[in-house]
């Protein structure tokens, strides 16, 4: 036994004196040295332990690719939730700014509709105002009944409708008189 563990012991050089000193002292003075004493070495053949080696350098090659590739994984799922939040950002920009711009339309939309709608208001104003200046002021008198409650009809119906274009911000503008200011005036022509 004694030969096996130098033989075993004797391969390493640093517990080589350890070895010589304990097996030529006397047996009254040997001692057992522990397994920690030897420094975690093993007290048998080291022929299991190369197969050992091989296994852990096989799975540590196979737990370096594993963890390669999860790290690979890793960084490609990082980039893609980098990509996806900076798409939602960029749909939510997009919607916030459609709802905007959509907003401004149909301001716009009204503020023209009700533009165009009083343009057209305008010449029936004109109109009523023709219509109540034909009539002869001579002749709206009490002789002429149904004349005069038309007149009185027609003038009623141009107030309320002055009324209507002042609550909307459109004045009437009187330019007899008056020298052209492009501002306020539009230049057209009427045939008689």
């Amino acid at each position: 036994m004694a030969s096996l563990n130098l033989t075993v012991l004797s391969k390493f050089s640093k517990l080589a004196p350890l070895v010589t000193k304990n097996l030529i002292r006397p047996a009254a003075q040997t001692r057992v040295i522990p397994a920690a004493g030897l420094g975690g070495l093993r007290r048998y053949s080291n022929e299991e332990a190369p197969k050992k080696d091989e296994e852990l350098s096989e799975n540590e090659k196979k737990l370096t690719t594993e963890i390669e590739g999860l790290k690979k994984e890793t960084e490609s799922l990082n980039e893609k939730v980098k990509q996806l939040d900076d798409k939602y950002k960029r749909a939510l920009a997009d919607g916030e700014n459609l709802r905007q711009r959509l907003t401004k339309q149909i301001e716009d939309a009204k503020l023209f509709g009700i533009q165009g709608f009083c343009k057209d208001l305008l010449e029936v104003a004109d109109i009523l105002g023709h219509a109540t200046e034909a009539v002869p002021k001579e002749e709206i008198s009490d002789k002429n009944p149904h004349l005069k409650n038309l007149y009185e009809g027609l003038t009623m119906t141009k107030a309320q409708l002055n009324q209507v274009f002042k609550r909307h911000g459109l004045e009437t503008v009187n330019p007899l008189n008056e020298k052209f200011n492009p501002n306020l005036h539009e230049a057209l022509f009427q045939q008689v």
